[in-house]
């Protein structure tokens, strides 16, 4: 896999599990400094939130954190398995799991725009 550049990348949710907070109304701008990724989100169901993650090889080891537009706040992790597609955009598969409320874990989809 080639190197991968996240700096300025915009994503978009194409699913999510049902215990997810994101929907597809939800827009992730991402940031990258060497190994560090970041992102901010907003949109949809989510007033704003932040992700910070550890880039390795072909894997993204995130932790992230979001207040919802019903005034919850939400922690989570996750690992993302990182993809190409067939025209060069980035898709992201992650297993996540919620850190608080109800602990619950899911598996989502985002697609670079």
């Amino acid at each position: 896999m080639k190197t991968l550049n996240f700096n300025n990348k915009k994503f978009a949710l194409l699913g999510n599990s049902t215990n997810g907070k994101v929907d597809t109304d939800t827009i992730f701008i991402y940031k990258q400094k060497g190994n560090l990724v970041t992102a901010d989100y907003h949109g949809g169901s989510i007033k704003y939130g932040k992700i910070i993650a550890l880039l390795n090889k072909d894997k993204l080891d995130m932790l992230y954190q979001c207040l919802t537009t019903d005034n919850q706040l939400k922690a989570g992790k996750a690992i993302a398995n990182i993809t190409v597609t067939e025209n060069q955009k980035i898709k992201l598969s992650l297993d996540w799991e919620w850190l608080n409320g109800n602990k619950t874990s899911g598996k989502s989809e985002y697609i670079e725009l």
